[in-house]
């Protein structure tokens, strides 16, 4: 290798590592990342942005009916905005003020969370809506309980799980 060539390869190697520098300080964003409760290990990561809507949707175990609990992207935060089901039944608010709106029970809950925590199970087939994007929570989980979060990533670290993937 004669030194023109070794030069081109430094150049090429200085640009790669000042790309990459570069991306890994540049904010990408938020994302929504569902990882597993007890390990911590990223199941899956969202791009969302300010007002996307994030929905936990299931079956209730006793009622047999669907639930819709629905969330807004908030800063880091995820705010409850708005909880639909079609009939009463345990954990379902009773003494809130719930609306009934086209045979729909509508419930606008007031909070914040920083993360919360889901624990998907079989009966109740567990789906995450994020956008116009549905997850199955259960597959994604092996039914194992979730922490569901709101986090910034750099350009980086949203680039990397294209890379991981097996």
């Amino acid at each position: 290798m004669n030194g023109r060539t070794l030069g081109r390869f430094a150049a090429i190697f200085l640009v790669l590592v000042l790309t990459v520098g570069a991306s890994a300080a540049v904010p990408g964003g938020n994302v929504l990342v569902v990882s597993d409760a007890e390990t911590g290990e990223d199941l899956l990561t969202v791009p969302v942005s300010e007002g996307t809507t994030v929905a936990i949707e299931y079956t209730h175990s006793v009622e047999k009916t669907q639930v819709i609990d629905e969330y807004t992207v908030r800063g880091d935060e995820l705010e409850m905005t708005r909880m639909v089901f079609h009939s009463f039944g345990a954990g379902l608010p009773a003494r809130a003020d719930v609306r009934h709106v086209n045979g729909s029970y509508v419930f606008d809950p007031p909070g914040s969370y920083e993360e919360f925590y889901v624990k998907p199970g079989h009966v109740a087939g567990h789906e995450l809506r994020v956008g116009d994007e549905t997850y199955d929570l259960v597959a994604l989980s092996d039914a194992r309980s979730v922490r569901l979060s709101i986090e910034q990533r750099s350009l980086l670290d949203r680039a990397l799980p294209a890379f991981t993937r097996q």
